[in-house]
């Protein structure tokens, strides 16, 4: 069902509609992990190197994928915010055109750049061909990833946040069932991991589009919806590169800082995976909470109510903070036994990578948690240059300190670009959220 952010208790609103899908995150997070511990306790610590050597590139592309679903449903959240029915339908139906004409040229591309990108990011030669086997076929399910992300984007723009948990739960059980029956049973290596994940995302997505379709009466479009529609076509892409481009300069840093993990040799790379993991898994309070305000703002914005965005945005970060404080301390005193999940034979030397990177890391989560709450709501309200520019100011000082500070103190080196990338981002955010919210009026805002 559809949720009416623009009116009631800013709080709780917040939180109902953040719980499902801080719910949805942690199972799909979960899932990441399961394929993780599976690999690396029944292929070993090499394919464990293999599979996590490819995250970055993963989230490259997803990540631009997850970041055009994001901003085309931005449109739709605003004219739902307005009560303009067929505003949303039209919204809806240009997105679904743009996402099918994205979706094929993404996926030709990544398969492309596959093994140039391998080589370029200098994937330890033990580990090259397992890390190519698993990315090949992620890629190549590219469309189902696009398929279920824009269906869920679209719901959450709706505010319904409860729908897509549903089919993610359903993902998450099949994935884990596939796991085991690919890896375990059928004996099919890392691909079989890969494939689990392709074709688990792909029958959460054909779920929900049934259900969606029989249960949304805004949502059944007509062939006058997707006609060509240059202005929402132009609004879509206005919001949704932007927020995709930011995504992939995130992950380009990523990607830097995968090269220069792999420099280290497997075993690091082994340990930087599964702490990795580990700190994606403690921080997906911060993230649903910034998704929670990209819709929230929306929504308002499309009201023209301006006060209630700034009372909803204060009220959350406050929120955020606070669950930047409790991660950091759940890392610094756990962190060692989430580590112990993914690593068979408690392998010492992964242990001990892998913890103190989660110990280092553990300092900085307060500035992370305000970039997810200053970014979504920026990009809510339409503004996407300065999120943008922050992906730019996370890249560059990630990739100074990956390839400075190793050479001077190792290891910890490491450690600290992803930190230091997170100060260089919030700033910004921080100050152009702050200018912005208290310069426009609604009408300037929208238009932008």
């Amino acid at each position: 069902m559809t949720k009416d952010m623009t009116t009631g208790n800013p709080v709780k609103l917040i939180l109902y509609f953040s719980i499902p899908l801080l719910i949805g995150n942690i199972f799909q997070q979960f899932y990441s992990m399961v394929d993780t511990i599976i690999v690396g306790r029944f292929l070993g610590v090499k394919a464990l190197a293999a599979v996590g050597s490819t995250s970055s590139m993963i989230f490259l592309i997803i990540g631009f994928i997850l970041g055009l679903a994001s901003g085309f449903s931005v449109l739709v959240s605003q004219r739902f915010g307005a009560n303009d029915e067929e505003g949303v339908k039209k919204a809806v139906g240009s997105a679904i055109v743009l996402s099918v004409i994205m979706t094929i040229i993404i996926t030709i591309l990544s398969i492309f750049f596959t093994k140039p990108l391998l080589n370029l990011m200098k994937t330890p030669h033990d580990i090259i061909d397992e890390a190519y086997s698993y990315i090949i076929i992620i890629y190549g399910g590219i469309f189902v990833t696009f398929f279920y992300n824009i269906i869920a984007s679209i719901l959450r723009a709706l505010g319904d946040s409860k729908t897509p948990l549903y089919f993610l739960i359903v993902a998450s059980i099949l994935n884990i069932i596939l796991d085991l029956m690919f890896i375990v049973k059928f004996s099919m290596g890392v691909k079989g991991a890969a494939y689990a994940t392709v074709i688990s995302q792909g029958v959460s997505g054909i779920l929900c589009l049934i259900y969606t379709a029989k249960k949304f009466p805004i949502l059944r479009l007509e062939k006058r919806h997707f006609s060509f529609n240059l202005d929402f076509y132009k609004k879509h892409l206005n919001i949704g590169i932007p927020m995709a481009l930011q995504f992939s300069i995130t992950a380009v840093g990523a990607v830097i800082l995968q090269g220069a993990v792999n420099s280290f040799g497997s075993t690091i790379v082994a340990a930087y995976t599964a702490a990795s993991r580990v700190e994606q898994l403690v921080m997906q309070p911060s993230v649903t909470f910034g998704v929670t305000m990209a819709t929230y703002c929306a929504q308002n914005l499309g009201a023209n109510n301006i006060e209630r965005i700034k009372e909803g945005v204060k009220k959350c970060t406050l929120i955020n903070i606070a669950i930047g404080v409790i991660g950091g301390i759940i890392l610094m005193t756990l962190g060692e036994y989430f580590v112990k999940l993914f690593v068979s034979n408690s392998d010492p030397n992964v242990i001990s990578y892998a913890t103190k990177y989660l110990t280092t890391v553990s300092f900085f989560f307060i500035p992370l948690s305000l970039i997810f709450i200053y970014r979504n709501a920026l990009q809510g309200m339409g503004y996407t240059f300065v999120p943008m520019m922050a992906g730019v100011y996370e890249l560059l000082a990630r990739t100074i300190v990956a390839f400075t500070l190793p050479l001077a103190i190792g290891y910890t080196g490491i450690c600290l670009a992803g930190p230091m990338a997170w100060l260089a981002a919030s700033i910004p955010l921080f100050i152009d959220y702050h200018k912005k919210v208290n310069s426009i009026n609604s009408s300037e805002c929208y238009s932008s």
